[in-house]
């Protein structure tokens, strides 16, 4: 034999990966993006439907703020950063921003 039960055993365990932290996409009210340009832009960047994207701008609108959508950081950074520049491109102040899930 080669080596211990042990030593054979631990040469077969691998560590767990660990799965990536979370990061939350969040719309913030503002008084001056049009509904219909937000529930567009929720529609289209992150693919919610008509119903579901009106319910996210319509909660924003009367708390501040919403999560929009769950995504590993790059994506929700990416998201985010996508969201905005059509906010922007249009001449909308529409921003969203991501943090940390708990």
């Amino acid at each position: 034999m080669s080596g211990t039960a042990d030593s054979d055993l631990e040469a077969k365990v691998k560590p767990k990966a660990q799965r990536p932290r979370l990061w939350k996409v969040i719309l913030l009210n503002d008084d001056f993006t049009p509904r219909e340009f937000v529930t567009a832009v929720l529609k289209s960047v992150f693919r919610l439907t008509e119903d579901q994207a009106w319910r996210v701008m319509i909660t924003a609108h009367q708390k501040g703020v919403c999560v929009v959508a769950v995504y590993t950081r790059e994506v929700a950074e990416t998201k985010a950063a996508d969201a905005n520049e059509a906010g922007r491109a249009n001449g909308f102040p529409l921003r969203f921003t991501t943090e940390p899930e708990d």
